[in-house]
């Protein structure tokens, strides 16, 4: 088992962000045409193969979660952030939140229709990608759809020590390969189904990578 020690950072730094990125970070309506087509087809696969819940894995405070909901999918939510599940719960009462790990999902083996995890992987370290995603196959239904989406690159390590309005942080930002991702996908036993890299453009500074997999039936 690597080292989960960098949750602790994950947790403290978000549970310190928690309002400022609220008020900061868009919602899905106001983001580009091509990330919200790719939501969409997420949406639309996980309807296709028979519905189900959906789990938003580092939901933050809700925007994609409620945005899903309106969408006409079962959806819950789940962070590290204890802060980030307060700040859920109180602008979505109506949708279930908890606090939890994508290293240690608070769901039962093979529950969920879907699983989205959206600008929320890349704060894992390399050596534990394959614990998450073999978590992310346990928790999905035969032929339950995944969507992964977030900064790429060709193997960069951020380490911010100030963000969203120059409150501390001290977590890590791993920007892996499009590649790299796919292949552990196919090696956690999840079929990788599409790909697609979004150059940075305007006042963007990084790739965005979205996977779209399965779970085999």
């Amino acid at each position: 088992m690597p080292d989960l020690s960098y949750l602790t950072s994950v947790r403290q730094s978000y549970d310190t962000v928690a309002a400022t990125y609220a008020a900061q970070v868009p919602s899905p309506a106001e983001l580009d045409p091509v990330s919200r087509a790719m939501l969409g087809a997420f949406a639309d696969s996980v309807r296709e193969r028979g519905g189900g819940v959906v789990a938003d894995v580092g939901c933050g405070p809700g925007f994609v979660t409620a945005y899903l909901a309106e969408r006409g999918l079962s959806v819950t939510g789940v962070d590290l952030s204890p802060a980030m599940v307060g700040l859920a719960r109180a602008a979505h009462p109506a949708l279930p939140f908890c606090v939890g790990s994508m290293t240690g999902l608070p769901y039962a083996d093979g529950v969920l229709g879907g699983l989205l995890a959206y600008y929320s992987v890349h704060h894992t370290p390399p050596q534990a990608l394959p614990v998450v995603f073999a978590e992310f196959r346990r928790v999905l239904a035969p032929g339950g759809q995944l969507m992964i989406a977030g900064y790429v690159g060709s193997g960069e390590e951020l380490r911010p020590t100030q963000a969203y309005g120059g409150h501390p942080v001290s977590y890590g930002s791993y920007l892996r390969p499009p590649q790299e991702i796919s292949d552990l996908l196919r090696q956690s036993d999840l079929e990788v189904t599409a790909r697609m890299v979004q150059e940075p453009t305007g006042t963007a500074k990084r790739s965005v990578g979205t996977f779209l997999a399965r779970r085999p039936t």
